[in-house]
């Protein structure tokens, strides 16, 4: 469901595959999930979840540091075919760090401030930036998304050519990763899906595992 979006960042970031791993829930319920590395890239960790009509795709990139750089991530998530939420955004590792600069201006000016106000769980301006572009959708609406999922990695694509970050100090996301944990209502879904022990297992050591650095 997720296939055109999830291969356009693999493409355009040029990432390669480090890990893959599977797990298997109950009802048929599947996890996949692997990490990726790029030039300017530590990691890349994706997520996959499949149970019947659902499909959710999570993916976190995090830049290589020294250069100020948001981690740029996404959710998308299908829960039924009328009920379809589309999430990405440019998301900085420091709390309350407005993200919004004459390159950004330049490059996605006509984007600041484009999600609804009403939007719950993402908090625009602390980590997440004011580019934070939230759809919600039907199945069939998912491809309409797509030209503008694609302007926001090409722009992220550009700011990692133009800073070249090459340090590698994992502390950076420490916050952001300890926030992103307190904040995120996952574990519960994968808990009940995957069991308590996989699922705590799983959120701090894969999802969010720069939390305990």
């Amino acid at each position: 469901m997720w296939k055109e979006y999830s291969d356009y960042l693999y493409y355009k970031l040029n990432l390669d595959v480090v890990d893959v791993n599977h797990a298997l829930g109950k009802k048929d319920s599947i996890l996949a999930s692997g990490v990726y590395s790029g030039d300017h890239i530590l990691k890349s960790r994706a997520t996959i979840i499949t149970a019947g009509a659902t499909e959710i795709y999570n993916n976190i990139v995090y830049p290589k540091t020294g250069s100020n750089l948001p981690c740029f991530g996404m959710d998308l998530m299908c829960f039924f075919e009328k009920k379809v939420v589309v999430v990405f955004d440019f998301q900085h590792p420091t709390p309350n760090y407005d993200w919004n600069n004459p390159f950004m201006m330049c490059n996605l000016g006509e984007m600041l401030d484009n999600s609804p106000k009403d939007i719950r769980f993402f908090e625009p301006g602390n980590h997440f930036s004011r580019y934070i572009y939230v759809r919600k959708c039907t199945v069939d609406e998912i491809p309409n998304y797509l030209d503008d999922f694609k302007k926001y990695v090409d722009v992220y694509k550009e700011l990692l050519d133009v800073t070249k970050p090459t340090g590698e100090d994992v502390t950076v996301y420490r916050d952001f990763d300890t926030y992103m944990l307190s904040l995120d209502p996952v574990a519960g879904y994968l808990g009940s899906k995957f069991g308590k022990e996989f699922s705590e297992h799983y959120v701090k050591q894969f999802l969010f595992s720069y939390a305990s650095v």
